[in-house]
């Protein structure tokens, strides 16, 4: 119910990227704006067009429906409908929708005088996403380079890149990225669970302070990072996870064509080993 009493704050005109009030209006409690239609149109087009994807046979298995990129013959032309065209259309909906609801948010962010913090760390997700089907492929040549849509031949395609440099964790990019991911992981689930137990409590208890969660920290391992710190530690270790694995996979191919453990060669020649 407090939400609902915020709505005449936040139901207030301006704060619009484009179309000034023509599109500033809300559907229940969802706010539209201009580019909250572009996202239900790229997001209507997108899926109809992976439905007559998978209308063209030959299965309705859902694990495997498979819309794949061009062959590498295309280069970075445009292809037959049927020959990955299909492909590549889904692919400009899908940015299309991605990036219309970053702006989106960044609408809503204006609204409400917040800063931009969500869809800076969404245009994080986007930019994993746009370098595995459009930077990377572009750097390669050719569109096919990009992964297929379909849930085993995506997994397929991850596989094979992996076998493709012999042993993918050897990539010093993808050991940074797993590094912050586990570490994503880590920060959350502590900060989780002390949210928990202090606003959490059992039945006829008083819900605990900020200076409960600060002082579990300082006793347990002798620092309490605070509130706001422990947002900006996993604001920073989200992004971080992202980019570095974009890193991993722009560098295997454009920049590194050969096995990953050959890369560490260096590391054995150091003269320390003599």
């Amino acid at each position: 119910m407090s939400m609902l009493s915020f709505e005449r704050k936040y139901r207030v005109r301006g704060g619009t990227l484009i179309g000034g009030d023509l599109f500033d209006f809300w559907v229940g409690p969802f706010y539209v704006g201009f580019f909250g239609v572009t996202t239900i149109f790229f997001t209507l087009l997108g899926t109809t067009l992976i439905i007559y994807g998978a209308a063209q046979g030959p299965t309705w298995n859902l694990w495997q429906i498979n819309i794949a990129p061009p062959d590498l013959s295309y280069g970075l032309a445009l292809a037959p409908l049927l020959e990955g065209g299909l492909w590549q259309l889904i692919t400009f909906c899908a940015i299309g929708a991605f990036v219309s609801w970053a702006l989106r948010e960044v609408e809503i962010s204006r609204k409400l005088g917040i800063g931009l913090h969500v869809p800076f760390a969404f245009g994080f997700a986007i930019l994993a996403y746009v370098t595995l089907v459009v930077f990377r492929p572009v750097l390669l040549g050719a569109w096919g380079h990009g992964f297929p849509y379909g849930i085993l031949s995506h997994l397929d395609w991850v596989s094979n890149i992996g076998y493709q440099y012999l042993h993918f964790h050897y990539n010093p990019a993808h050991m940074i990225a797993v590094t912050f991911f586990f570490t994503t992981t880590l920060a959350l689930s502590l900060h989780g669970a002390l949210i928990l137990s202090a606003s959490n409590p059992g039945e006829g208890k008083p819900v605990k302070t900020p200076e409960h969660e600060d002082t579990f920290f300082r006793d347990a391992i002798g620092y309490s990072i605070g509130a706001l710190g422990i947002h900006r530690l996993g604001l920073f270790l989200a992004l971080a996870s992202g980019f570095w694995a974009a890193v991993c996979i722009i560098i295997s191919g454009p920049f590194w064509t050969r096995g990953w453990p050959e890369w560490w060669s260096w590391w054995l020649e150091l003269p320390i080993w003599a």
